[in-house]
């Protein structure tokens, strides 16, 4: 009975987790399009891969050493909900008139200390799994799976709920105003998890320690370290479709002979179906991990990451529609293949007193860097081939997308073909040394 009330308590924990993340993630950039920031599109999801560089590993360090990690994630989301809902109010009350110098400081406030709770959720889910007897990769994948389900549903909130003039959640600054209320009722939920104690020691420490910089040793690992420079580069990928497969879906709508379909006039609903394909591809998990290895497991991720955007490059919401539905089904495969094998991965290969470090470590390398440098990238590609033009009062982003698509699609294939040939599969290695206290692998 205890197992089953903590297997609930972290499936509450993750669907709120995500639910937050969903209620603006891949509809901001259609919010930003519609305020004329559509060349900013880029600055503001790669601003949550700078933040991802230091925080992650900030707070990391703070719950392995100084705080219970389940106190760390409220604070975090409280801090992140109050500034996102600034951000939210900021919007109404500008209006029209919305200025980059306003928004963009409170946005980046929020995702600041937004983007550390994912590898603490996932550490605080890991801890409390084990403390309570059971094997985190195969217990957590299907309570994983339902902060897919809150990112669902917090994506169709802000899809078909519409404000006092009819206009949906998807194209205002009520999206902002969803995910700070949310991170609040998760900031409250959060302080009543089981405790997940920091790693208490009376050993004398060397400043690498003291500073939580141990998971950096994992870079003398070679495999591991070629492990995370890939995550990094495939990393560049993460975030360019929640960037932009809004707008240009919704493009559609300035062409006669699609606007009107449901595809272009629902965008995020449409999108949605790739978080119900992730709902399955987390539930592969276990199965493909010990079936396959961590290394076939992330070159399947990267070649779906190829279709995903090859398939957005030549479909439509008219007769081609079939071809973005298949790219949402592919885009679950392409997601948790590389997110959540990787971070079960290091968790595998790295010992208690860095873990939450660790896991700080694999969001820099992946949310950090790599999307950093992918949306700065995405931005300059997309504002290449494409531009803002108004129709009937509403601005759109138009132009030559299916070659945006492409090159993104050629990049995901070079990535694969390098790690295929690069990277070693530690299955076919010899096993790891038992670790010590301080070692940083398993």
């Amino acid at each position: 009975m205890k197992s089953k009330c903590i297997r609930l308590r972290l499936i509450a924990m993750n669907f709120l987790q995500f639910a937050i993340w969903g209620a603006y993630l891949t509809s901001m950039g259609n919010y930003l399009g519609k305020v004329g920031m559509a060349e900013n599109i880029g600055w503001f999801y790669s601003m949550q891969g700078i933040v991802s560089i230091f925080m992650p590993a900030l707070i990391g360090i703070l719950a392995d050493k100084f705080m219970p990690a389940q106190r760390v994630l409220s604070l975090c989301h409280g801090i992140a909900g109050v500034a996102m809902l600034a951000a939210g109010y900021y919007g109404m009350t500008a209006g029209s008139s919305v200025e980059f110098g306003v928004l963009f400081p409170l946005y980046s406030l929020s995702v600041a200390f937004f983007m550390p709770t994912i590898a603490l959720s996932n550490s605080v889910a890991y801890t409390i799994l084990e403390d309570n007897g059971r094997d985190p990769v195969k217990a957590f994948p299907p309570i994983r799976v339902f902060g897919t389900v809150g990112f669902i549903c917090s994506m169709l909130f802000v899809n078909f709920m519409r404000d006092g003039n009819g206009v949906q959640f998807q194209s205002t600054y009520n999206q902002f105003l969803t995910s700070g209320i949310l991170g609040l009722v998760l900031m409250l939920y959060a302080f009543t998890l089981p405790n997940c104690p920091v790693m208490a020691t009376k050993e004398r420490k060397g400043l690498a320690d003291a500073l939580g910089l141990r998971a950096f040793t994992l870079f003398k690992n070679r495999d591991m370290a070629t492990f995370l420079i890939f995550s990094m580069m495939l990393g560049v990928a993460l975030q360019i479709t929640n960037g932009y497969a809004n707008p240009f879906i919704t493009s559609f709508k300035a062409i006669p002979e699609y606007a009107g379909t449901f595809g272009a006039e629902n965008a995020n609903a449409l999108i949605s179906i790739s978080q119900v394909s992730e709902t399955l591809g987390i539930l592969l998990i276990p199965f493909v991990m010990k079936r396959f290895g961590i290394k076939r497991v992330m070159l399947i991720a990267m070649v779906a990451w190829v279709f995903r955007f090859g398939l957005f490059g030549a479909g439509n919401p008219g007769p081609g529609v079939w071809m973005f539905i298949l790219s949402m089904i592919v885009y679950g495969v392409a997601f948790d293949f590389f997110n959540i094998s990787g971070s079960l991965y290091m968790n595998e290969r790295t010992s208690e007193d860095i873990r939450s470090s660790a896991q700080g470590l694999f969001m820099l390398m992946t949310n950090g860097v790599g999307a950093s440098i992918g949306m700065i990238v995405a931005q300059a590609v997309v504002n290449r081939f494409t531009y803002a033009t108004e129709i009937d009062g509403t601005i759109y982003t138009i132009g030559n997308w299916s070659a945006v698509w492409y090159i993104f699609a050629g990049y995901a294939l070079v990535v694969a073909i390098l790690f295929a040939l690069i990277f070693k599969d530690p299955s076919k290695s010899a096993a790891p040394k038992a670790a010590g206290k301080n070692d940083a692998l398993k």
